[in-house]
């Protein structure tokens, strides 16, 4: 399952590494909340073959394209029964990346048949070996989330994500093995992590059913770190032979080298930490608010004052910067400062 949020740039790129996987048969559903670029029109002229598909030449995997025509189907198609089944979900509304999950995991869910459901980010692509590998993989026998190795995009050598830790003073969380070169690093196995990142997770039916949906509070950042914590004594797992390849931020405003986050990425991300402490270690709130204060100070001191404020905003949890409004329309705004949680 893939959620697009204004995705029109890695769609394609993604669909088509999953649609080069041979040993295994994919139900990929894509679930797009209110795109206004040209994601659902580039996704339609992609599977007519009006215009061809050819693989970016940065990327770090040689992409066939996949014959066409190819079928999109509604939510309300049959089950695919040979090869490769795509359906297109069109929520009309920004409902967060917990929200598009649940509405694409809810669709899934509705029939048995399928056991295992895989999150994928659009702006990813992954080995024709990876989903195959996520599909058999059983170590431990009681696991209920898994992880797959997640490599930079541009430097496909480093590692970006072997799942994540959390340091329960701050509620800051960590990247295993970030940074480190792939080829030397062996993967951890899952008594090493404490969440699965959201860019490539696969969770087992018994998980969602013993914990139900996301929570929809957060709108972005620690939906999935919130998720794994409450599994109850369902295990995590790693699958060295998943590969991921994850660009990461494209439509939210992640960090580069010269700049911090965006003020959108900043202020949800230190609103989710706050609210995630608040509800699994509400005595580390002191240390959190502490850290919220240097992190703004220290953007501060290096001129970045909008995106200053944006944190202290989001850390506590104040009203945001104007230009989280600018890009969300009214029904976002409602779904984003909702305290919808899940049912």
């Amino acid at each position: 399952m893939i959620v697009t949020f204004n995705a029109a740039d890695e769609i394609l790129d993604c669909l088509e590494s999953l649609l080069a996987a041979s040993d295994v048969q994919l139900e990929i559903v894509v679930v797009d909340n209110a795109s206004d670029d040209d994601t659902l029109a580039r996704i339609a002229s992609w599977a007519s073959g009006d215009k061809a598909y050819l693989c970016p030449k940065d990327s770090p995997l040689e992409i066939t394209a996949t014959p066409k025509p190819i079928t999109i189907h509604d939510p309300d198609a049959a089950l695919g029964q040979d090869g490769h089944h795509i359906t297109l979900i069109d929520t009309g509304v920004n409902a967060g990346f917990a929200g598009g999950v649940n509405r694409g995991l809810a669709h899934l869910a509705a029939r048995p048949e399928v056991t295992r459901f895989w999150v994928l980010n659009p702006d990813s692509v992954v080995t024709p070996e990876t989903p195959g590998a996520l599909s058999r993989h059983d170590t431990p026998a009681d696991w209920g989330m898994m992880a797959a190795r997640i490599l930079y995009y541009n430097t496909p050598d480093t590692i970006q994500n072997d799942g994540g830790t959390i340091n329960w003073l701050t509620g800051v969380t960590s990247n295993l093995n970030l940074f480190s070169k792939f080829a030397d690093t062996a993967a951890p196995d899952g008594e090493q992590m404490q969440f699965i990142p959201g860019a490539s997770m696969v969770v087992t039916r018994q998980f969602y059913d013993q914990v139900g949906p996301m929570d929809e509070s957060y709108f972005l950042y620690y939906e999935e770190v919130d998720w794994a914590l409450r599994r109850g004594a369902l295990r995590l797992a790693m699958c060295p032979e998943a590969i991921v390849y994850h660009k990461a931020g494209t439509a939210i405003g992640s960090p580069t080298l010269g700049r911090p986050a965006s003020s959108f990425s900043l202020y949800f991300k230190h609103r989710a930490r706050l609210r995630f402490i608040k509800r699994f270690r509400p005595l580390s709130l002191p240390t959190a608010w502490a850290f919220t204060i240097a992190k703004a100070a220290q953007l501060a001191l290096k001129g970045f004052r909008p995106e200053a404020i944006a944190t202290l905003r989001g850390g506590f949890e104040r009203q945001p910067p104007a230009d989280v409004p600018k890009r969300l329309d009214a029904a976002a705004m409602a779904q984003a400062f909702s305290d919808a949680r899940p049912s």
